[in-house]
Order: C-alpha cells, then structure tokens, then sequence
C-alpha cells in the first residue's frame, strides 16, 4: 500500500520515482513557457559545436518544475487531504547540467512537517539523480502545504 502524507514521519525516506528522459521537446517547450530561449537549451547546431556540453542543456527551473509530477508517483492521495499547494523551495541548487535525453529520477526525505492554519507544511530534502552521473542535477528543499478538510 502507497503511504500518503498523513502517514509521514520526519526523517523518513520516501522511494525513488521512476526515471524521466528530458526531451528536447521538453526543453524547447519549457522554453516557450518562460521565454528563456537561450542557445545553450535550444539550438542544437550550436551547441554541437560552441557548447562545452556538445548537445543542448535543460534549464534547472525544468528540472525543478517536473517535481511535483514525480512526488505524485511517491505519495498517494488521502481523503482527508482537500489539496496539495506548492509553498516554495529552500536552498535550491544547480549542480549538473541535464543534458538532452539525460534520465533524471527524484528522492524525497521528509525534513521537517509544521502545522499550519489550513493543514501541514512538509519540507522534503529531494536530489535530482542523473543516470550514469555520481552528481546530481540539484539538491534543495521543497514545501508543500497538504490543506486538511475540516470535519462536517
């Protein structure tokens, strides 16, 4: 059985999600999204031949914004929680670059929970691995705020 949120504990370790590739499409279209269409991200010609990396890089902020897709692989709703609201990142760091086609996967360990008025606020320790890399692509501290709903 998944755990939910309610289920956690600090210090607790959540299993790895499943490894996503990151596209050029993911790129390009993380691009358009924000309007960072810097050469390193999105021209491949180029960057076959100006960049360091030989290929085009993710931004960190795409990597950074595929985490609350993968938390929802690590934790499975509950009926008490009426939602999950993003509420920030603490000390987030870019630490290698994802390269086109890299495989990324997330883990997740609960830092620290609060209560707050509108339900609990979770801090998770989360490291974005790389495939094949000893480094990860960032490290940093997200929050969540899991809105409990009140009893009728």
């Amino acid at each position: 059985m998944a755990l939910t949120l309610l289920d956690l504990s600090p210090e607790q370790s959540l299993p790895a999600t499943a490894w996503v590739t990151v596209t050029q499409q993911h790129i390009n279209t993380f691009a358009d999204a924000t309007g960072d269409h810097q050469w390193i991200h999105v021209d491949v010609e180029k960057c076959a031949k100006e960049s360091p990396f030989k290929q085009p890089i993710a931004h960190g902020f795409l990597s950074a914004s595929l985490m609350p897709g993968a938390f929802e692989q690590a934790i499975a709703p509950h009926p008490d929680i009426s939602s999950v609201l993003n509420y920030g990142i603490n000390n987030l760091r870019f630490l290698e670059p994802v390269r086109v086609n890299d495989r990324v996967r997330y883990q997740f360990k609960v830092a620290k929970i609060e209560q707050k008025p509108l339900g609990r606020l979770y801090s998770f320790d989360c490291i974005v691995e790389i495939d094949g890399r000893d480094k990860p692509a960032l490290v940093g501290q997200f929050l969540m705020l899991a809105v409990i709903r009140s009893a009728p």
